[in-house]
């Protein structure tokens, strides 16, 4: 023990100018060498992530042009995701370049980095499938905020949508959060129109072509009323009996309207149809009753 310890290397005068000698000519080796190496390194990461983010924005800025209000503001989210993802990638590979010139050894630290990604990975891979289901969703444009749709068993109203969850809230007030990742499959109810289907129930022996004639008259009042024109779209179509039985006979009405209008629409169809139907005699169902019945929800009136 004594004799390796009087073997080991003392730091005196003698051997402090030779040590001084290697530390100035490795820090010229690396001056000449290594360090214009990651000066371009980090020069060209500089240079890459501006143009990813110049060429995200410009894209971008064109969309928007085209588009307004909420889908404007999903394109620039998805715009920023995809610049994120860019960015990460080119400093990481920046990173592992410079480690490498300045004489680090990557491989235990990639092997303990790929160790480290796989548990995390195991860890928030639902995490990850959300990201992924919310930027197809943002995208592709299945579904705005405002828009009543049906997803993951679920439905409701949209009001806030990102890369993570979707909120919905459904006619009682109900708030929903929806993972991303629990989406499978996407219902939209009120893309580009909605349909209103009404069910008007009159007596048996009521004349058909009086039903049918009075109907498309009420409809076609009210779309030409100012108050509703906007809101409707296209003729209101009575296609005529649609089920016969028990005393009765059930008239089908089809309504197309803007998004989100068909509600209004309805009450008002009702209301004009009770009102047509009393001024024309028209027998109901049963004494003192006309139902007119939404397809979706099975309620009459």
């Amino acid at each position: 023990m004594a004799s390796s310890f009087l073997q080991t290397p003392v730091l005196n005068e003698r051997n402090l100018p030779a040590l001084l000698r290697d530390w100035r000519e490795d820090t010229m080796t690396f001056l000449r060498h290594d360090a214009p190496k990651i000066l371009l390194v980090v020069v060209v990461a500089f240079v890459l992530t501006r143009i990813a983010r110049m060429i995200a924005r410009k894209t971008a800025d064109i969309h928007v042009r085209k588009l307004a209000g909420v889908r404007a503001q999903q394109v620039r989210t998805v715009a920023s995701a995809v610049t994120s993802i860019l960015v990460f990638v080119i400093v990481s590979i920046a990173t592992l370049e410079v480690l490498y010139f300045l004489g680090l050894n990557l491989g235990p630290m990639l092997a303990s980095a790929g160790i480290a990604g796989l548990a995390i990975g195991f860890g928030a891979q639902t995490l990850v499938h959300d990201f992924i289901n919310g930027f197809f969703i943002l995208l592709e444009n299945q579904y705005d905020i405002g828009d009543i749709v049906r997803v993951a068993g679920v439905k409701g109203t949209v009001e806030a949508m990102n890369l993570r969850l979707t909120t919905l809230r459904d006619d009682d007030g109900t708030v929903h959060f929806v993972p991303n990742s629990a989406i499978q499959i996407v219902s939209n109810t009120t893309r580009d129109w909605s349909q209103l289907a009404l069910r008007v129930t009159v007596a048996y022996g009521e004349p058909s072509e009086k039903v049918i004639k009075l109907l498309q008259a009420v409809g076609e009042a009210m779309r030409q009323d100012p108050a509703f024109a906007g809101d409707i779209v296209g003729t209101i179509d009575v296609p005529g009996i649609e089920r016969v039985g028990n005393g009765e006979a059930e008239y089908l009405m089809l309504v197309k309207t803007r998004p989100n209008k068909h509600f209004g629409v309805s009450r008002e169809l009702r209301r004009r149809i009770k009102e047509c139907f009393e001024k024309n005699n028209v027998q109901a169902a049963a004494p003192g009753r006309v139902y007119v019945v939404d397809q979706g929800t099975g309620k009459a009136s």
